[in-house]
C-alpha cells in the first residue's frame, strides 16, 4: 500500500511540475511579446517633413540658446526682438555672447528670413 501511495504522490508532483513549466513558458512568451511591442512603439515616431518655408516661418522659442557664430544683433533680427539686452539682466556686455548662452526672446515684430 505504501508503494501505491508514493506512486500517486509522484504522479501528482510530476503533474504539478509540468503545469509550473507551462506557466513559466507562458509568462516568458508574454513578457517577450510586451518587450517587443514596447520597443516597436518607442521607435515609431511619426514625423511630418518640413516643406518650403514652413521651418523658416516658425517663430523663435521663448528660451533661446545662442549658436556658433551668432551675435545679439543677428538673433534680434532673426527673432524680431530688439530688446534682448534689456530683457536679459544676466547679459552685462552685449559683445560677450557665446555659444550655449541661454536668453529670453520676446518677439515684437514678424521674424525676418536670414540669407
Amino acid at each position: 500500500m505504501a508503494s501505491s501511495h508514493s506512486n500517486t504522490a509522484y504522479k501528482s508532483m510530476k503533474s504539478s511540475v509540468s503545469i509550473t513549466d507551462a506557466a513559466s513558458w507562458y509568462c516568458a512568451v508574454v513578457l517577450l511579446a510586451l518587450i517587443l511591442v514596447g520597443s516597436i512603439r518607442e521607435s515609431y515616431i511619426p514625423e511630418e517633413p518640413v516643406r518650403g518655408n514652413q521651418f523658416l516661418n516658425r517663430p523663435c522659442d521663448e528660451i533661446y540658446v545662442v549658436g556658433e557664430g551668432e551675435t545679439l544683433h543677428t538673433i534680434s533680427d532673426k527673432c524680431g526682438d530688439p530688446f534682448i539686452v534689456e530683457r536679459n539682466p544676466h547679459i552685462h556686455d552685449p559683445d560677450d555672447v557665446f555659444p550655449g548662452l541661454v536668453i529670453k526672446i520676446t518677439p515684437s515684430q514678424p521674424r525676418k528670413l536670414m540669407r
